[in-house]
């Protein structure tokens, strides 16, 4: 799948996905003193409240959704993170501004309040899974991998491979040479200047997979 890096912001229902910035939004805490509250939504962007039972319409439902990872990752992007027809967990503040999505098997993505996703490991696999070689993707080798999975950060003296659209800021995946996922993170580093560094932090590593998964 090739990656779509538009310039301009897309706005969606009033979030902007802006890369240079997002409109902030301010969320008063609920009752359970963490501002947020879990919900489960069907692919047709329906959500259910999991602490009432009632169904409401809300904002920025998974439709909406699925446009901001196309944005951010390219075409196609927001299918393979939210399918249609997948029951997902969608917790939300009390404005109903989306926080996290939840699957089955774990976090997908952070939904920030600058517009832009954070991956969680659930959301890399599935990212891995659609996004053609190597975009979003920084390659390291055997040396790297258990410090990795133990999620220490990568330095740009042991990166093999960066996708050439990655830019500071940017979520990224950590793939072993052989192509397997080992770990989600932030750039700190555009791909030319990891190519290039012998020091420096090339990945903020978020959440390393485990040798068994």
């Amino acid at each position: 799948m090739s990656v779509d890096r538009r310039e301009t912001a897309v706005e969606v229902e009033g979030l902007s996905t802006g890369r240079a910035k997002g409109r902030a939004m301010s969320d008063a805490g609920d009752a359970n003193g963490d501002g947020s509250r879990g919900e489960t939504e069907s692919a047709d962007g329906e959500r259910t409240a999991s602490d009432s039972g009632r169904t409401n319409t809300g904002q920025a439902g998974l439709p909406q959704l699925r446009v901001i990872a196309d944005y951010q990752f390219g075409a196609g992007a927001g299918e393979a993170l939210f399918p249609s027809g997948e029951s997902l967990r969608v917790k939300r503040t009390t404005s109903g501004r989306p926080e996290q999505i939840h699957a089955d098997a774990g976090r997908i993505v952070s939904f920030g309040t600058d517009g832009r996703f954070t991956l969680g490991l659930e959301g890399g696999r599935r990212l891995h899974d659609v996004l053609s070689h190597p975009a979003y993707r920084v390659v390291v080798d055997d040396e790297s991998e258990p410090f990795v999975r133990d999620e220490k950060n990568v330095f740009a003296k042991f990166v093999l491979e960066a996708g050439e659209e990655i830019r500071p800021g940017d979520e990224v995946l950590v793939v072993h040479e052989r192509g397997e996922l080992i770990a989600v993170g932030t750039a700190q580093l555009a791909a030319e200047a990891i190519a290039d560094f012998e020091t420096g932090m090339a990945v903020n590593v978020r959440e390393g997979a485990s040798a068994e998964n």
